[in-house]
């Protein structure tokens, strides 16, 4: 116990001001990248002030990571340079021993980072993001083109050419129908459909259907057997395409869910979704790393710490990106994009605490 709490003593301030000083860093990149933009549209200094304020949650949940990483190696490799390792492995302490407290303190913070992005980052993100788009005059609109929508577990197919959201009007619109073995039933083909919000349904004008009696195709008025099944609501039409990062993971259930009922692609979003429960145990995996390569050298600790941690981070974030392409495209499943790179660091770690000096 009193070992923990020294350890504590020395990791916590450290912890804390890489935290802050790796945010800052963030905030101030983000900045500068944005700096013209605000000055040509002439933003207010206090609006960009905000809108820095509200990247801070942000930063932080991308600083947490780095910055245990930077503080276990650094006071681990404090403790090696000062001899004061030597004494506890003398007593008869491993070094897994000594260290266990920033492992709990760790696993303990991962699940903490993922219910601060889940309640609070993906928030302000959010409304920083929509903030931004507003200020620097980046509208965006819900007008959506060459459109293909699966409703009825895929026993409908919408395809239109262009949907016009201020309307809520689909225009040159198929309809196919299939019966519960996919076989088809009738197509019916609109100059343009119309979005009635009082019925709940899509009202056609000149419509035509063609419908498949028994293999042979004939050409008939539009049935009301075939209209009342148009039921997909106009949102679902929309360009309503949002990143997965900025919304909660309930919701980031849902947009999957909406993708893969609508037959759009979700595997990016799909592992984007998974990389929501993955990211967090990077704070655990990066202490595990830190004990393993900490008391290599008892020189420069402060700037062997730093480089050992931005390139461990880096490492670690080319890994993740390479996945997630691979997940992206199809090449791999989206749980393995998400949690590859979190399996294989998790080895890695287990290898040098290994073989660790003890």
């Amino acid at each position: 116990m009193i070992l923990a709490k020294y350890l504590y003593k020395r990791f916590m301030p450290v912890f804390a001001g890489a935290v802050a000083f790796f945010s800052l860093v963030l905030v101030l990149v983000d900045l500068l990248m944005n700096l013209w933009k605000f000055i040509q549209n002439q933003v207010p200094v206090l609006q960009v002030f905000y809108l820095m304020l509200l990247y801070v949650p942000k930063t932080v949940w991308y600083a947490v990571p780095l910055g245990i990483l930077f503080a276990s190696s650094f006071t681990l490799s404090n403790l090696y340079a000062d001899n004061e390792l030597t004494a506890v492995f003398a007593s008869g302490v491993s070094l897994f021993k000594f260290a266990l407290p920033l492992l709990v303190f760790s696993f303990f913070m991962s699940f903490a980072l993922f219910a601060f992005e889940d309640r609070l980052v993906v928030k302000t993100y959010a409304k920083k993001t929509e903030m931004q788009s507003q200020m620097l005059k980046e509208e965006k609109s819900f007008n959506n083109d060459r459109i293909v929508v699966l409703a009825e577990g895929g026993n409908i197919i919408y395809k239109a050419d262009f949907y016009d959201d201020a309307q809520k009007r689909l225009h040159n619109v198929y309809f196919i129908f299939r019966d519960k073995n996919q076989k088809m039933q009738a197509v019916i083909h609109a100059d343009s459909a119309k979005w009635d919000d009082e019925a709940g349904k899509w009202k056609l004008q000149n419509g035509m259907q063609y419908t498949n009696k028994s293999g042979a195709i004939e050409m008939e008025s539009v049935s009301a057997e075939f209209t009342n099944r148009l039921v997909e609501p106009a949102e679902t039409f929309r360009n309503n395409t949002i990143s997965v990062e900025t919304v909660t993971v309930k919701e980031a259930k849902e947009y999957v869910e909406h993708l893969v009922r609508t037959g759009l692609p979700y595997n990016e979003e799909l592992s984007l979704y998974y990389k929501k429960f993955a990211f967090p145990f990077v704070v655990f995996i990066v202490v595990f790393l830190s004990i393993g390569l900490s008391g290599k050298t008892s020189k420069n600790v402060m700037l062997t710490s730093l480089a050992f941690s931005i390139s461990a981070a880096v490492l670690f974030y080319v890994t993740q990106m390479i996945t997630m392409l691979l997940a992206k495209f199809g090449y791999i499943s989206a749980f393995s994009g998400a949690w590859f790179p979190v399996i294989l660091f998790t080895i890695i770690s287990v290898v040098l605490l290994r073989f660790a000096r003890t």
